[in-house]
């Protein structure tokens, strides 16, 4: 409760109010405001949503950073415009101080070249926010607290080559990350309904079963799923199956075999030690994001994507 009521305060000594241009239906975050002065131009809030935080530099548009932190959780995200005359530095400087006044830590910061030109790509910003390679600041922070940690990303740039009202203005785009787990319960596995499919096309994909963000044990809330998995098993006694873990592209290509192979394999195990399935009837593997169902250019597409499949073999 300490660092939270820091970064209160931290997030006080940012803003003077609300402006009076501020897209309708916006605010500022509790936890960190605004720069004195700024305008919001866009604000989104998700209940729950996946966020990629960058932890390294960002090597082209296509590839993304270099390294990255997969995250879950409560999203604000909004974007500013600083008031005129103003510098990024400037504006970037203060919400680095602010953030680490209110106990928040660095997990990743760069500037200018060493973020790499394309570093907004990383965080899909509005087009305005693509201009400038060269002064731009990023920091990914963190902030512990016993109800879920926070993580802030900060990124500010000056848009150089463009004209108008946002000829060399500087923006910032905050998004504010509340990890939480998300609501579950609200998908059945039914044994008969897996069967069914499984006869049909040969797999089954599962939704009812659940791990923390870049971990692979398995959560408490996927019992129903399991014990419906082991109904199944025990209804066909010639019944083997590919347990299969899948991902969505959050993180590096190797990061997300591993973790999905490491999923796949606590599915496994719990089945075996805790439901009495024969171990020789099931048999791990992960694809990482190889074989996706849906866009992952979107949340909804990244969701269908992030399950364990039942392959028949």
């Amino acid at each position: 409760m300490k660092h939270l009521r820091l970064a209160l305060l931290a997030g006080v000594m940012l803003t003077l109010g609300a402006h009076a241009s501020d897209v309708p239906g916006s605010k500022d975050h509790p936890i960190v405001s605004r720069y004195a002065g700024s305008e919001i131009l866009k604000y989104e809030t998700k209940d729950f949503d996946s966020f990629t935080l960058p932890t390294g530099p960002v090597r082209d548009r296509r590839s993304g950073a270099s390294a990255s932190q997969p995250l879950e959780g409560r999203i604000t995200r909004i974007q500013y415009r600083a008031p005129d005359g103003r510098s990024a530095l400037e504006v970037f400087r203060n919400y680095q101080q602010s953030l680490q006044g209110g106990g928040f830590t660095s997990v990743y910061q760069c500037e200018n070249q060493a973020c790499g030109n394309d570093f907004s790509y990383a965080l899909n910003p509005p087009s305005i926010m693509h201009f400038s390679g060269k002064d731009q600041k990023y920091l990914g922070a963190r902030l512990s607290r016993p109800s879920g940690d926070v993580y802030v990303s900060v990124y500010t740039t000056a848009a150089y080559g463009v004209g108008g009202a946002n000829k060399n203005r500087v923006f910032t785009l905050l998004d504010v990350i509340e990890v939480k787990p998300m609501q579950t319960g609200q998908v059945v596995v039914d044994a008969g309904a897996m069967a069914r499919e499984i006869e049909a096309t040969g797999r089954v994909a599962l939704y009812g079963i659940y791990f923390d963000s870049g971990k692979a044990d398995v959560k408490p809330e996927s019992q129903a799923a399991l014990v419906e998995i082991a109904k199944l098993m025990k209804q066909d006694a010639a019944l083997k199956v590919l347990v299969v873990g899948h991902t969505d592209t959050a993180g590096a290509f190797d990061y997300n075999i591993d973790l999905s192979r490491r999923r796949a394999q606590s599915v496994v195990q719990a089945l075996v030690s805790a439901h009495g399935v024969d171990t020789s009837r099931l048999k791990p593997w992960g694809v990482g994001y190889a074989s996706p169902v849906a866009s992952n250019t979107a949340e909804d597409g990244r969701a269908k994507n992030r399950r364990v499949e039942l392959v028949a073999w």
